[in-house]
Parts: structure tokens; C-alpha cells; sequence
């Protein structure tokens, strides 16, 4: 918790600074686009998993259903590129900690749009690609034959 003050207090100091406008730290990690940005840099949101979601949930409707709980801050259902459709699962960002098991301890295990929907913290991403690599061409001869 210290150290985030330090840092803070160091960050304020730098924006006073007169030739902050100039700075490379201002352009290019500054959250000053996007408010949600800012709050997930801070990590004050929480991003929640939804799984066996309708092919017919639009990431509208999915919002909708979730801002009965808290502040929505994102909504993202990933599509299917071959058939266009939803995968069945989404992700939710909420503002807080308490909206976010708010929208658990309530959504879990209830209908939407005719299917009944899991609800649970995301993971993070760990690795992409993983598995077995491909094979390129012919394996190599062991030392000595």
C-alpha cells in the first residue's frame, strides 16, 4: 500500500511538472482515452467469465442484464469465425470488487435468453500457442551416428 503511494504521489508530481505535456510516460501509458482503461490499470475492476451463454446474446443484452448489479464497465462475446455465431461464453468487466459478487451471487445458475448461465471470476491469459510445437521438416540425427 505504500509503495502505491509513493508511486501516486510520483506520478501527481510528474503531471505538475510545466514540460509534463512533452513527456513519453504521458503519451504512451496515460489512460487519458478511456475511463475504463484507467480503471482496469488500477485494478479496481473485476472481470467476470459467463459461460453457456445463448447463441441469440448480443453483448448489448448481456450489459443490460448485468448492469442491473453494478456499473458494466466492458462486455465482450467472443464470435466464432467460421460460423459467424457466439463461442457461448462472454466476459463482463465491473467496477468493483462488490458489483462483481453482486452479478455472481445473483446471475449464477439463472436463465438468460433461455439457457442457464455460469458465472465466475476470469482467469487470466497465461500463454498463447502452448501445446506441441510443429514440426518443421525431418528430426535431427542424435550426436554420434
Amino acid at each position: 500500500m505504500a509503495a502505491l503511494r509513493k508511486l501516486s504521489n510520483n506520478l501527481v508530481g510528474h503531471l505538475l511538472q510545466p514540460n509534463c505535456r512533452n513527456s513519453t510516460f504521458l503519451s504512451s501509458s496515460w489512460p487519458s482515452s478511456s475511463p475504463a482503461l484507467f480503471i482496469s490499470r488500477r485494478g479496481i475492476a473485476s472481470k467476470l467469465f459467463i459461460g453457456g451463454l445463448s447463441y441469440y446474446t448480443t453483448e448489448k443484452g448481456l450489459s443490460e442484464a448485468f448492469s442491473q448489479y453494478g456499473q458494466v464497465v466492458g462486455a465482450k462475446i467472443p464470435m466464432d469465425k467460421v460460423s459467424g455465431r457466439s463461442k457461448g461464453f462472454g466476459f463482463i468487466t465491473c467496477a468493483s470488487e462488490d458489483e462483481a459478487e453482486n452479478a455472481i451471487k445473483e446471475l449464477n445458475g439463472k436463465a438468460l435468453n433461455g439457457r442457464v448461465i455460469f458465472v465466475a471470476y476470469a482467469k487470466p491469459r497465461t500463454g498463447f500457442g502452448g501445446g506441441t510445437p510443429i514440426a518443421r521438416g525431418p528430426p535431427e540425427p542424435a550426436p554420434g551416428q
